[in-house]
């Protein structure tokens, strides 16, 4: 076997243990708010969410093609930066896990392409239209997230404010269960379709593409890989979203999970590569404040918040140098 072929098969490997850790630590976020308030148990939750984002990462490459082809100059990317980029969100991805916080994955993977393409071609590598595209999507996932569930919040405590608990709450039992799917599908459609997009760019640079291309077989790949991760469940993230930075009601849960899974699906709609942690996130916080403000933990979320603004960077520079050591030593 060749040494290209081995460093292809070693290079597609990290990608799919990146798509596991995604799974892993991503699921917690769907999930967080249906357990928290006691709609589903765990195991239910996560059965629910592996079937559904399994479908949603199924179903369409228009983030995929973002990823792969509009982020960085696939030129600039050996299959050592490649690897690279992918082990340190791995590593990454791994301890904030172990920490409880909820990081954005998708940032991850951006910042360590981007490390890794910077690495070799500057700035000339970056592709500034398909950024443009994820500051959008960094924006857009913070405050439509937040300000969709805050009105959904409003509007269903509006709407039943005068019906009996016990019916309300059975009735946005239901609707939370629907939403939780709607969102859980949402998020493999987004986030199942980034990892793909690297894997094909891979491919295209390891000589098996000749052009950029998402065929089946690689879009069946990476979604079982994400299933598997989602199995395995991130229970300190869950912990964290679901209960120490609030507590919900069903009602809540439900606003949450809809306003994220909508904002979701209108940037997948477009190809736009969002945070879906930072939708889910967000979302949760605004559904929170639609009750009362000092519903929401200040320190856990400021917590969070500081995870977030140094994931960019952290994985950035680590991809960086592992790059240029991975290219000088290979």
């Amino acid at each position: 076997m060749s040494a290209i072929s081995l460093a292809l098969i070693f290079a597609l490997a990290t990608i799919l243990m990146a798509e596991f850790v995604n799974g892993w630590t991503d699921a917690p976020n769907v999930i967080a708010t249906i357990v928290a308030t006691g709609v589903l148990s765990p195991k239910t939750a996560i059965l629910m969410a592996v079937v559904m984002n399994t479908l949603g990462a199924m179903s369409g490459t228009a983030v995929a093609a973002t990823v792969g082809k509009g982020i960085v100059d696939p030129s600039a990317l050996t299959l050592a930066s490649i690897t690279a980029a992918m082990l340190s969100i791995v590593a990454w991805g791994t301890f904030a896990a172990h920490a409880g916080l909820p990081i954005s994955k998708s940032h991850a993977l951006l910042a360590g392409l981007a490390g890794a393409a910077f690495a070799k071609g500057g700035w000339q590598a970056l592709q500034w239209v398909g950024w443009e595209k994820v500051i959008i999507g960094m924006l857009l996932s913070v405050v439509l997230g937040c300000v969709a569930s805050y009105i959904i919040g409003r509007i269903a405590v509006a709407l039943t404010g005068a019906s009996k608990p016990v019916r309300t709450k059975r009735m946005f039992d239901r609707l939370s269960i629907v939403a939780a799917c709607f969102l859980a599908f949402n998020h493999g459609l987004n986030d199942g379709q980034k990892f793909m997009g690297v894997f094909a760019m891979t491919l295209l640079a390891g000589g098996v593409f000749q052009t950029f291309e998402i065929p089946l077989w690689v879009v069946l790949i990476c979604a079982l890989t994400m299933a598997l991760g989602t199995s395995a469940g991130g229970w300190r993230i869950i912990q964290t979203l679901g209960s120490r930075m609030t507590r919900l009601q069903s009602w809540q849960g439900f606003a949450a999970q809809a306003a994220a899974g909508f904002t979701i699906f209108g940037a997948s709609s477009f190809g736009v590569p969002l945070s879906t942690t930072h939708t889910i996130t967000s979302a949760i916080a605004g559904a929170a404040a639609s009750r009362r403000m000092s519903d929401i933990r200040w320190i856990v979320l400021q917590r969070i918040v500081m995870a977030w603004l140094i994931t960019f960077p952290v994985c950035f520079v680590a991809a960086f140098a592992a790059a240029r050591l991975a290219d000088a030593l290979f």
